[in-house]
């Protein structure tokens, strides 16, 4: 079983090693962080050197979300059973190794089955990171250690897609995975030699059905929500199959918990008023970033004709205003009720949404910027003091689980919104694109060819019909941004069913 927080202490030596296991678990969090979109820009690069179409390239990406998923709830078994730090070390060092293979890949079947891998090794390293540090620091140093942690759990998903683009550009796409290479030699050394052995529970017996359905269950559902926009939803028989073992695979896990003595998942964790509210939170908060994260670099690049690393520089003040934000909260975090800090920071994000719903395709770098300097700083706002409340209440014997299902949650939150957003996009582009052409006809004031139909060799209808395009997928991005302003005000009122956190005094 886990132990018990840290004894708050003055000892100098005491507080550097916290320090420097903080450093150390960082580490690992933005390593596994920054592989969930790294990859992301280098897909044209693989798609050419290992000669594979554009669907059987994107299994890249897909095997790592889907392995990583179904994998993150082992987490809080594994490291009930083995210790902490067992499963630290040892899914740091099958990472880095796997990445080396990853980079190392002669074809595409080779990166697809090691990218698999990555994503397996890669589950546990959030949520174990996230139960590690609240091991280390005493229950008042907490909320300040998760403001900390929480900065590499947000910067890896923003600076991935920059990171991944100037390695690619300048090197080659290998050089994206063997970028984790020192990082994890550094960690798995840092944790060997800094984190003490946990006390682990050998005798719990592992719950293998339970294991099984959730894992179907999971896996299913996330095919079905990467896979979806590709093959047109509903009107694809994979998809449909894939939704259908999803919903039974769930409603059977949902009965084996209910029934079975040693259940995959403890069913006090469901009893928990804080987490099942904080889970909601996650999902949303894991949402509005990654979400945000995905749409802005195609709208800055399609729509506004920027290159790669210049979005990759409009974008980096997000993560600084995340950092601001944090450093902060981890002053006032345990002084303050940590509902208000969540309130305000989920009002900052829904006004930065709301602001993005007013862009034009003239908008200017700097008014970019500081958008993303407010989202940031309201995404710092609300994921520290979040954590904390979400885990006020939760017993240390169910931490480590309920740090891996909120892990869970934050992907699945992700992954929800891409598919819907995604979706909403292209629908809703296609749709403002028959509008608007319906609309310009020659008796319109904005028919660009006088009063001539426009001979079909021109290129001027090229140009009208490429700026309808753009016109119509500008329309589809402001949808996009109002829907997420919506679901963000949504919530709010969630929090009044949390319990507030002890103050210090």
């Amino acid at each position: 079983m886990a132990l018990a927080p840290a004894m708050p202490t003055t000892d100098p030596a005491i507080r550097r090693r916290r320090r420097m296991i903080t450093v150390v678990v960082m580490m690992a969090t933005i390593m596994h962080a920054l592989d969930g979109t790294i990859a992301n820009v280098a897909l044209p690069s693989i798609q050419g050197s290992l000669s594979a179409t554009q669907e059987q390239v994107s299994w890249v990406v897909t095997s790592y979300i889907v392995s990583s998923a179904i994998m993150t709830p082992l987490a809080g078994f594994c490291a009930m059973r083995f210790g902490l730090r067992r499963v630290m070390v040892t899914c740091v060092v099958g990472f880095t190794i796997v990445s080396m293979l990853c980079g190392a890949a002669q074809t595409l079947e080779q990166l697809v089955l090691f990218r698999a891998l990555q994503g397996g090794f890669g589950a546990a390293l959030v949520p174990i990171s996230q139960a590690l540090m609240m091991e280390t620091y005493p229950r008042e140093e907490q909320g300040k250690a998760m403001a900390i942690w929480g900065v590499g759990t947000m910067l890896g998903p923003i600076a991935g897609p920059s990171l991944g683009g100037w390695l690619t550009d300048d090197y080659s796409w290998r050089w994206v995975f063997y970028v984790n290479l020192p990082v994890g030699i550094l960690c798995a050394v840092g944790l060997m030699v800094l984190v003490r052995g946990q006390v682990s529970d050998r005798a719990r017996p592992f719950d293998l059905m339970g294991f099984t359905l959730i894992a179907i269950a999971i896996g299913s559902f996330q095919l079905m929500l990467d896979r979806g926009q590709q093959l047109d939803w509903y009107d694809s028989l994979e998809i449909i199959v894939e939704t259908a073992v999803a919903g039974i695979a769930a409603l059977m896990f949902v009965i084996h918990m209910l029934t079975d003595d040693h259940p995959f998942l403890p069913r006090d964790l469901f009893k928990n008023r804080n987490l099942m509210v904080g889970l909601v939170f996650t999902a949303l908060a894991g949402l509005v970033l990654i979400v945000s994260a995905t749409l802005m670099p195609p709208f800055l690049q399609q729509l506004k004709g920027y290159p790669v690393f210049t979005t990759g520089i409009v974008m980096a003040p997000r993560g600084a205003g995340m950092m601001v934000a944090m450093m902060m909260v981890s002053k006032l975090i345990g002084r303050y009720d940590a509902r208000y800090m969540i309130a305000a920071g989920l009002g900052l994000c829904a006004l930065s949404l709301w602001d993005m719903t007013q862009f034009t395709l003239d908008v200017g770098e700097g008014r970019i910027v500081w958008n993303g300097i407010l989202l940031g700083f309201g995404l710092g706002l609300v994921f520290p003091p979040l954590t904390t409340l979400t885990f006020a209440t939760i017993p240390p014997r169910l931490r480590t689980e309920g740090a891996a299902i909120n892990a869970l949650l934050r992907n699945l939150g992700a992954s929800i919104g891409i598919a819907v957003l995604v979706s909403l996009l292209s629908r809703n582009t296609q749709a403002n694109r028959a509008e608007l052409v319906e609309t310009l006809t020659p008796f319109h004031a904005g028919w660009p060819f006088g009063s001539l139909m426009p001979d079909g060799s021109t290129q001027l209808l090229a140009v009208w019909d490429a700026e309808i395009n753009r016109q119509a997928a500008m329309i589809g991005y402001l949808n996009d941004f109002r829907a997420m302003t919506l679901c963000t005000v949504a919530v709010i009122p969630l929090l009044l069913f949390m319990r507030k956190q002890a103050l210090l005094r």
